[in-house]
C-alpha cells in the first residue's frame, strides 16, 4: 500500500478504472492538534483518502517532530505521524492567522484541536465563530480532561490518564511499584476513540444537516478499555490488584522461558485450550481437579500452574515449544522485540510494515494502513512533510495571491 513520494503540490490519488475513491475521499479534516492523540486520529483518516491539513505554529512546531530518534535532522516519529497530510502554517493568535483558519474551516468537515478548554474562544475561533463559518462543521476536541470539570484547565497528556484510569495501579509485579507503558499507551487508544467519534458526528450530519461539538477526554478511552473494573468495585467492593503478567481471569497466563533463553507467552483464556496446555506438558490430572473447570479457580491455583508449564518449558527449545503447542492447537506467542517483528512472516504476509517513498530520507518502513478494505482500501500517499511545506499551495487554494501570502509572512501570521 504504497505510492510515490509527493512534491510540494501533492494531492490525493485520483481514483480510476483500476482504483475506487477511497472511502473517505472528498472529507477535509483540519488538523491543528499536538501530542499524540488528536494527529494520530487525523492520520488514521487521512490513511483511507480524507485530505489532511496540518495546521502548525509557524516558530513552534508540532513537538512530535522532535521526538525520539532523528535521521539526519529529520525526526522519525513525524514521519508516520504527518503521513498523508499537507503540512501549513498559521499563527491563529493573530488576526491574519484567526481570517484565514475561518476560511479554511468554511470549506472543511473536521477539525481536531487539543488546545487547553477556552484557548480558541479567547482567540475568537470558538463554536459560535467556527460554526457561523460552518454549520456543518465537526469541532473534534481532544483533552486531558475534557471540556469542563474541576480539572479541564490542568494540562493533560497521556501518561497523567494512564496513572489516573487505573491502568498504572494494575500493571506491575505484585510486590513492585505501579507501572507506566514506555509509550503513547492512552494517547493511541484516545486517537482511535476520537477516529470512531468524528466518523459517527459525520453519521449524525447526514441525519440532521448540522456539525456538532467532539469533547475528548483523554482519561476516558483508556478506563473503557480497561473492563468491568469500576463496574466490580461498585457490585462487590473488589479492586483489581497488581499481578504481573498473570491474570485474575484465567491461568496458565504468564510469559515462560525456554531452555534456549528466549520467552513465550501463553494464554488459556478458553477451557479448551487450558485442556489442551495441562496435557502437553504432561499434567493432565490436574484436568480432574474441581476449581479447573473455570478461569476464576484456576488463577488462585496459578502458582501450581505456572509451575507445570514452566518447568515443561525449561527442558525445551523455543522452535521445540512453538512446534509442541502449535501440533496440539494451544495459544502460544513468542515475545518479540522489533528486530523480530520486522522478520515475521505473518506481519509480512500482512504486509503489516510496509514500505514508503520519502523524498527526505529515501525508502521508510512503518506501520501499514490499521485494517484491509477489500473495495475501498486505505493507503500510505506519502510519509510527514517538512514544517509548512505546503502553506502557500494550500493558501492560494483559497485564492490569495503571492503578494498577500508575502504580507501575511511578514505579519508573522505565516
Amino acid at each position: 500500500m504504497t505510492a510515490p513520494a509527493a512534491d510540494s503540490s501533492t494531492a490525493p490519488q485520483q481514483p480510476g478504472p483500476d482504483r475506487p475513491a477511497p472511502p473517505l475521499a472528498g472529507l477535509r479534516v483540519l488538523d491543528l492538534a499536538t501530542l499524540f492523540a488528536g494527529p494520530l486520529a487525523a492520520t488514521m483518516l487521512g490513511d483511507f483518502g480524507a485530505e489532511v491539513i496540518k495546521v502548525e505554529h509557524p516558530r513552534r512546531p508540532d513537538p512530535s517532530r522532535g521526538h525520539g530518534p532523528a535521521k539526519d535532522g529529520v525526526g522519525l516519529w513525524w514521519k508516520l505521524l504527518g503521513r498523508n497530510k499537507r503540512t501549513i502554517t498559521l499563527d491563529l493568535a493573530t488576526p491574519g492567522g484567526r481570517d484565514l483558519l475561518l476560511g479554511l474551516a468554511a470549506g472543511a468537515d473536521v477539525i481536531i484541536e487539543n488546545f487547553r478548554p477556552g484557548t480558541l474562544e479567547k482567540w475568537g475561533l470558538g463554536w459560535d465563530e467556527l460554526s457561523t463559518a460552518n454549520p456543518r462543521l465537526v469541532l473534534t476536541r481532544v483533552t486531558g480532561f475534557g471540556q469542563f470539570g474541576p480539572y479541564s484547565h490542568r494540562p493533560g497528556f497521556g501518561t497523567l490518564a494512564e496513572a489516573m484510569s487505573g491502568f498504572a495501579a494494575v500493571t506491575g509485579e505484585p510486590d513492585g511499584p505501579p507501572t507506566l507503558p514506555p509509550f503513547g499507551l492512552a494517547d493511541s487508544i484516545a486517537a482511535l476513540a476520537t477516529a470512531y467519534a468524528v466518523m459517527t458526528a459525520l453519521n449524525g450530519r447526514a441525519v440532521t444537516g448540522r456539525g456538532q461539538v467532539v469533547d475528548l477526554a483523554i482519561i476516558e478511552p483508556i478506563l473503557t478499555v480497561l473492563g468491568p473494573g469500576p463496574l466490580w468495585y461498585d457490585q462487590l467492593g473488589y479492586v483489581q490488584p497488581r499481578t504481573g503478567n498473570r491474570s485474575r481471569n484465567n491461568a496458565p497466563r504468564n510469559t515462560y522461558r525456554t531452555a534456549d533463553g528466549s520467552w513465550l507467552a501463553v494464554s488459556t483464556s478458553a477451557q479448551s485450550i487450558a485442556e489442551r496446555v495441562m496435557c502437553l506438558v504432561g499434567r493432565p490430572e490436574l484436568i480432574e481437579e474441581p476449581w479447573f473447570t473455570t478461569g476464576s479457580g484456576r488463577a488462585d491455583h496459578a502458582d501450581l500452574l505456572d509451575a507445570a508449564v514452566g518447568d515443561w518449558m525449561a527442558r525445551h527449545t523455543r522452535e521445540e515449544a512453538m512446534a509442541a503447542f502449535e501440533k496440539a492447537e494451544a495459544a502460544v506467542a513468542p515475545v518479540y522485540d522489533i528486530r523480530e517483528v520486522m522478520t515475521d512472516p505473518q506481519y509480512r504476509a500482512l504486509d503489516t510494515v510496509t514500505e514508503v517513498p520519502d523524498p527526505e530520507l529515501g525508502p521508510l518502513r512503518m506501520q501499514n494502513v490499521l485494517f484491509r478494505l477489500s473495495e475501498t482500501p486505505g493507503s500510505i500517499r506519502w510519509a510527514g512533510r517538512p514544517h509548512g511545506a505546503d502553506t502557500d499551495t494550500v493558501l492560494a487554494e483559497l485564492g490569495l495571491s503571492r503578494a498577500e501570502i508575502a504580507a501575511l509572512r511578514s505579519a508573522g501570521a505565516l
